[in-house]
């Protein structure tokens, strides 16, 4: 089969795929993006704008009934088709990367819609519509394939309608009840989602709710969602799904059944590695992971950048490394990828909000530990806020070199107060340093000043 020489290819075209092939074609290389979903991935198609336009909707519905306690009183009725419809004028364009793939092209690259496959060293082939394209790559190839919702080998599962976070975004209704599997950031956004617009929403958790995070994170929000009505099942395991023209049912490994109209698988994300090729370059395809090297180096002329590297399946984290590769590849003095202050903020009410190292991660890293924890309505900016004001700072601190190593910020603006701990984590900057801060008054992130002062031997 004849091949087309070019540059650089790069197989996945989400956030960090477009942006490295952006950067690069802009560079003058002769870039090939190949994409068989979307351009632009997950993130501004089925996850990080519209389930945050979502969130959004469903905050001004919890605000609305707050009036009583602070106000005076309201009416409230929600209306899912607002949110829907948003969705798709707004955010999605009804799921259309027409305006997309003309950005690409307008910046200097060629974009190839189908699935792309490391043939041999310095090969792709590409599967199309009308046939296999095949390209030689002489300075680069960048893999960049993102993740698919993981499937549960549930018995009884596979054959029905159940949703994942692409079913649940495109949905023109809301549920009148939802089954939710999974207690991740996507699981605990979608429940209190549908729950705020009327559904019957239980949780069911293997472990705890957001177990990747703090613990007094995923108690303190199985407390709010306790308040609003959520149902969490927490230490329990679906062991099996049927469905009917009425709905579903789940059965737990502690003998309960569950019922709801609609069942939202949320247990996780994969990567299909073996469908990259990377076998051809002498890399693993059974690996959950590609390991890159801290310029994202995988082998002689391959990048990888994003969720399959392991280090943080994050739009942030994804055009982070996309900058660095590109850069890598047009041979530009750059930075060393680091670490050690990834951010990721959870859009709950109250937002949950982390960087760095949790509490055990650190005790299991050897470290001297000093902890500091606050509740923030004991703040005054809490107590002032009052409806609503469930949140906490806690911070983790080196007590051997004084600098903090992870921070949580959960309150009704986490993700934004985490800003300045994820600055602090990053520059290392001495605790000792950040105590002589002048913090304003009276502010939400005033509480890490209090955090800092209680900070103590753990």
């Amino acid at each position: 089969m004849p091949s087309e020489a070019v540059d650089v290819v790069v197989i996945g075209m989400g956030p960090g795929g477009e942006d490295a092939a952006t950067r690069l074609a802009q560079a003058g290389l002769s870039v090939i993006g190949v994409e068989g979903r979307l351009v632009g991935g997950e993130c501004p198609y089925y996850a990080c704008i519209p389930t945050k336009m979502m969130v959004r909707a469903a905050g001004t519905l919890a605000e609305a009934r707050r009036v009583e306690e602070l106000a005076g009183s309201a009416t409230v009725q929600a209306d899912w088709s607002t949110v829907a419809t948003r969705i798709r004028d707004e955010a999605t364009d009804n799921w259309d990367d027409a305006v997309a793939v003309e950005r690409f092209e307008k910046a200097g690259g060629r974009f190839v819609r189908g699935w792309g496959r490391i043939t041999a060293p310095g090969e792709v082939t590409v599967a199309t519509a009308d046939g296999d394209r095949v390209f030689r790559a002489g300075r680069a190839i960048v893999l960049n394939p993102g993740t698919a919702p993981a499937i549960p080998p549930l018995p009884g599962l596979a054959d029905t309608p159940y949703w994942t976070n692409r079913d649940a975004v495109t949905a023109t209704q809301a549920p009148e009840s939802l089954i939710v599997l999974g207690g991740g950031p996507v699981g605990v956004e979608f429940a209190q989602v549908f729950a705020r617009f009327g559904a019957e929403v239980t949780v069911v958790v293997p472990r705890r709710l957001l177990p990747q995070d703090e613990p007094e994170a995923g108690e303190l929000l199985a407390e709010v969602f306790a308040a609003e009505g959520i149902t969490v099942r927490a230490g329990v395991r679906g062991t099996r799904v049927e469905y009917d023209d009425s709905g579903f049912t789940v059965e737990l490994d502690n003998g309960e059944s569950l019922r709801a109209q609609r069942l939202l698988v949320a247990t996780g994300r994969r990567t299909d590695l073996s469908a990259l090729g990377i076998g051809a370059i002498g890399l693993d395809e059974s690996a959950k992971s590609i390991p890159v090297d801290d310029h994202l180096r995988a082998a002689d002329g391959v990048w990888a950048i994003g969720d399959i590297t392991g280090t943080g399946a994050f739009t942030h984290m994804s055009m982070y490394q996309a900058r660095l590769a590109a850069q890598d590849i047009l041979g530009s003095s750059t930075e060393p990828a680091a670490y050690h202050a990834v951010p990721r903020v959870t859009f709950t009410d109250p937002e949950v909000g982390a960087v760095g190292l949790t509490e055990e991660q650190a005790r299991a890293a050897g470290l001297t530990l000093r902890i500091g924890k606050v509740d923030i309505p004991s703040s005054t900016r809490g107590w002032i806020h009052k409806a609503g004001n469930e949140g906490l700072i806690k911070l983790i601190e080196d007590a051997d070199r004084g600098v903090l190593v992870g921070a949580t910020s959960m309150g009704p603006v986490g993700g934004e107060v985490l800003s300045a701990l994820a600055v602090a984590v990053h520059a290392q900057v001495p605790t000792a340093t950040l105590r002589g801060m002048i913090f304003a008054y009276p502010t939400f992130h005033r509480a890490i000043e209090a955090a800092l002062d209680a900070l103590t031997e753990g």
